[in-house]
């Protein structure tokens, strides 16, 4: 098995971690999200590690249902301008702290997800530094 890489991810809008150690998955912080359904409120908490698809959900959320994602601290919705190349549902965004920007497909059962560096040069330096491949 290849090496864990356990991201360190921050709002899109007011830049405060979504970092969670009260919850945790494979020894690893989640990622903690308030979100919405058509029908319901609640939180949603991520493995951090990428390719980790583990998730604990505060309300029930059907197989399909596309969610929105909202940072807990500024209420502002983490949708991305990207729609999911296999599902067409909206792509949520989160800032990783070492650089460049983690996508996640907000449709539950959907498992499309990537990184991107925008500034290759700084991001790809600093997230190399960070997870040292």
């Amino acid at each position: 098995m290849g090496k864990q890489v356990a991201l360190s991810v921050k709002c899109i809008h007011c830049d405060a971690s979504l970092m969670d150690d009260k919850v945790q998955f494979s020894g690893h912080a989640s990622v903690k999200v308030n979100v919405e359904t058509e029908h319901d409120r609640g939180v949603l908490w991520m493995s951090s590690v990428y390719g980790d698809y583990d998730k604990k959900l505060s309300i029930e959320v059907e197989d399909g249902e596309i969610v929105g994602m909202f940072c807990p601290h500024c209420n502002k919705e983490l949708s991305s301008v990207e729609h999911c190349r296999f599902c067409e549902a909206p792509m949520v965004e989160f800032v990783i702290r070492a650089g460049g920007v983690v996508l996640i497909c907000s449709r539950n059962g959907c498992t499309n997800h990537h990184i991107e560096f925008r500034d290759v040069g700084s991001e790809m330096s600093k997230f190399y530094y960070e997870y040292g491949f």
